[in-house]
């Protein structure tokens, strides 16, 4: 059984398999909202098996499934075709390990060459008040922030990704770190007109909003921060959001430890292949 092209007469089976788990899935929710299913929208919302769907497949920037079990994974990989058109593969290790080899088998070095693979990211998740004081410096970031935060976000991605994404000109970064100000979707710490410490929610859907880009200035690590800034954070994620969740490395050892002082529970398990 083939997979097919989701559109806006799906929407009720696609929002009912993300609120499965609606943790995991959170950024398909998120995309879900942002209107995916509509023509010319950016990206596409694959389902399979085509009369029913059972499994959903995101593929955009990112290729990011929705699934219970393995079986819609050959037809993904059909779905999906020989030209990669992704910058990454992010889900639940036990399918998106065995994908990203699928799609390496079937379609060549255009899946098979990565710059990194990271199986193991540990999914955590907090629905109660952070176990820590929080840090009453944190606030949302203005435009009058915009530059400094820029920059520490580009220290941020390129410390955590291993790659600068301001290469080659490309704006499309800028135009993401400004639309998670505007969108009140961007905290930190300001001192002396620079921020010093920053995290976004990168995703949100229904109950659940997904942190990520936790940065704390090289200088400053170490001392006790993190904790309560994320501590920060988190509360005002949970003034909006019944649950707040991130993912991270499994070898960042210091970050899981912070995570896990403020409250954080894991919940899951991701993985994440990089091209």
């Amino acid at each position: 059984m083939s997979a097919r092209i989701l559109t806006t007469w799906d929407a009720g089976t696609a929002r009912r398999l993300v609120a499965e788990d609606p943790v995991a899935n959170v950024f398909v929710g998120s995309r879900l909202d942002a209107g995916v299913l509509n023509p010319g929208a950016p990206g596409v919302l694959w389902g399979w098996p085509g009369d029913h769907p059972s499994a959903l497949l995101h593929s955009g920037a990112n290729l990011v499934p929705v699934v219970t079990d393995s079986e819609a994974l050959p037809a993904f990989v059909e779905a999906v075709g020989r030209r990669r058109t992704c910058q990454s593969i992010v889900g639940p290790s036990w399918f998106a390990l065995p994908f990203w080899r699928a799609l390496g088998e079937r379609w060549g070095k255009s899946y098979s060459q990565v710059r990194e693979v990271r199986p193991r990211q540990p999914v955590m998740a907090i629905t109660d008040s952070p176990a820590v004081p929080a840090d009453p410096r944190v606030r949302p970031i203005t435009a009058a922030d915009f530059d400094s935060y820029f920059a520490a976000s580009v220290a941020m991605y390129t410390e955590e990704v291993g790659a600068d994404p301001l290469a080659g000109g490309d704006t499309s970064y800028r135009s993401y770190c400004r639309w998670l100000v505007d969108s009140g979707r961007a905290f930190g710490i300001v001192e002396g007109g620079r921020v010093v410490f920053k995290s976004d929610i990168g995703a949100a859907s229904g109950p659940v909003a997904q942190i990520q880009g936790v940065w704390l200035d090289p200088s400053l690590r170490g001392r006790g921060l993190s904790e309560p800034a994320v501590a920060a954070v988190t509360e005002y994620v949970l003034a909006e959001y019944p649950t707040a969740c991130l993912y991270v490395n499994d070898f960042n050892i210091r970050a899981i430890r912070c995570y896990e002082r403020v409250g954080y529970r894991q919940s899951g398990e991701f993985a994440t292949v990089l091209f």
